[in-house]
């Protein structure tokens, strides 16, 4: 995976909204009005937050009939976890564990 896609992925992840979206649709694929239900904010930013997710890679959009369609699209982030094991710190995703880790070194360098 190239620099510039890693960035576009943990970019992405560094939001919650975003890490709550693709939580979401791990059930399965969810309408774009279905994805947005959960949150107390616009339809406009929840489909600013869905094109982030999808310059990275990490869903795919697309349009059945009149609605737009969200699926997750788990390559991008096989990709990030792939460059995450080669520190040997990471044996799986863990989102939640990643925050920390990165929350803990940014204190620990200031």
């Amino acid at each position: 995976m190239a620099a510039t896609s890693l960035d576009l992925v943990f970019s992405a992840l560094s939001d919650p909204t975003r890490r709550a979206i693709l939580s979401l649709l791990l059930e399965d694929d969810m309408a774009v009005t279905d994805v947005a239900e959960p949150f107390e904010m616009s339809l406009a930013a929840i489909s600013k937050h869905l094109q982030i997710l999808t310059r990275a890679g990490l869903i795919e959009q697309e349009r059945r009939g009149r609605v737009k369609w969200c699926k997750l699209a788990p390559e991008a982030l096989k990709e990030a976890s792939i460059w995450m094991e080669g520190f040997g710190q990471f044996e799986v995703v863990n989102l939640d564990q990643f925050e920390r880790f990165l929350a803990a070194e940014t204190i620990a360098t200031e």
